[in-house]
């Protein structure tokens, strides 16, 4: 991920490019900056025209949000994916929708009213801030700011103190709050030297079981010097694009385990000096960690490949009854490993707390084990009224 971890000084600080392109953006639609794409037209019927006029997207994340979910969307701009998800989610669910741009923020938070009152409830809310830093809430900083105008050194230092307060104190989105984390053509437009810091971010306020739905620009290979600088190939959406396979490295690396591409154009939606620029759609999830506690449990691959190789490591061959502990186990019961298992629970449940062996590796769980504590009996199909066989 040789891009992904260099700190380039030219793209250091790329906001206000962007905030000026989609300040004004907000007020006329500007084809450059989104892609074609197909909403579910039943969630579109409530917002209003101008919201749908000013989505520049990639995808529609909206399509993994769940009834009940607290939702986070990243670079929410006019509010449309929020709105949409408000739908979804219903008065049991929340959203959170995070933006810099004052004007895009203005639309979505004179809209938001609109929708409450046409679905029923009010569950969407907008913040202003930077997806890099869920921390620090912009409102409240600006507030302290008036007040506090920067005039010196010492003023600055005062500014800085009062940042980690409002992290502190009243942090923007807290930690282990949200069940899903959508973002819909936005991570790129981050500096190359926040991006690591943002990936972070997303796995500190994530719930341990939720889960990433992200909708980007990725290419082909490495933008070159030449196009990073160009802060208008940068707010385009274009020369700040994670390499396609970049971008999966950048969500193991901040924790995240079952990444899986569901979406890959295989049409390029640009091309610039011979690089190819798609939109595609990654999903990821958080809560792999946690204490290995033997409870006699195996899995057993279904196939087709041979063998696969997990993010921790555990190498599962093709039909073999596999030992692994109760977090593996609990953890490949659920998305996105599920339909991939099949699942052998012990004939006696296992009380004790014990640690498993071999630091976690697996191995062919021995079928004995599995029956550890059940009595050997012998099974007469003659002595039944009906034979199965």
């Amino acid at each position: 991920m040789d891009g992904y971890n260099e700190t380039i000084a030219t793209n250091a600080d790329v906001r206000s490019d962007v905030q000026d392109r989609y300040g004004a953006g907000a007020k006329e639609f500007e084809a450059a900056l989104c892609c074609p794409i197909d909403y579910d037209p039943q969630y579109l019927k409530i917002i209003p025209e101008e919201v749908i006029e000013r989505d520049y997207g990639c995808g529609d994340p909206s399509r993994y949000v769940r009834e009940g979910d607290t939702v986070l969307d990243l670079g929410s701009g006019g509010g449309k994916i929020c709105f949409i998800a408000s739908q979804i989610v219903g008065p049991e669910g929340k959203v959170i929708g995070i933006d810099m741009t004052d004007d895009m923020l203005e639309l979505s938070r004179r809209i938001a009213p609109v929708i409450a009152e046409r679905v029923g409830y009010a569950n969407v809310e907008f913040k202003r801030g930077h997806i890099e830093d869920l921390k620090t809430d912009l409102d409240a900083l600006n507030s302290w700011l008036a007040k506090n105008p920067v005039k010196s050194a010492g003023d600055m230092e005062r500014m800085e103190e009062e940042i980690l307060r409002i992290g502190q104190d009243m942090t923007m989105v807290p930690d282990n709050s949200v069940d899903v984390i959508v973002s819909n053509c936005v991570l790129n437009l981050v500096s190359d030297s926040k991006k690591k810091q943002m990936f972070a971010e997303m796995f500190r306020v994530l719930k341990v079981g939720g889960r990433v739905a992200v909708s980007d620009i990725v290419s082909d290979e490495d933008s070159s010097e030449s196009l990073k600088n160009d802060p208008r190939l940068w707010s385009g959406c274009i020369s700040g694009a994670l390499r396609e396979d970049e971008f999966c490295t950048a969500l193991e690396e901040a924790g995240f385990h079952g990444v899986f591409v569901d979406k890959f154009e295989y049409e390029p939606w640009q091309i610039v000096e011979g690089i190819e620029y798609r939109s595609a759609t990654y999903l990821a999830y958080k809560g792999k960690h946690g204490p290995c506690f033997e409870k006699n449990q195996a899995v057993i691959y279904k196939g087709p490949f041979r063998q696969i190789k997990d993010d921790d490591g555990h190498t599962f061959m093709r039909g073999v009854r596999s030992a692994v502990c109760a977090k593996t186990f609990d953890l490949l019961k659920r998305e996105p490993y599920a339909d991939l298992f099949y699942f052998v629970e012990p004939a006696v449940e296992v009380t004790e707390t014990v640690d498993f062996q071999n630091n976690c590796s697996v191995r062919r769980r021995d079928p004995q084990e599995t029956k550890l504590g059940k009595a050997k009996i012998t099974s007469d199909p003659s002595q039944r009224e009906e034979s199965c066989c």
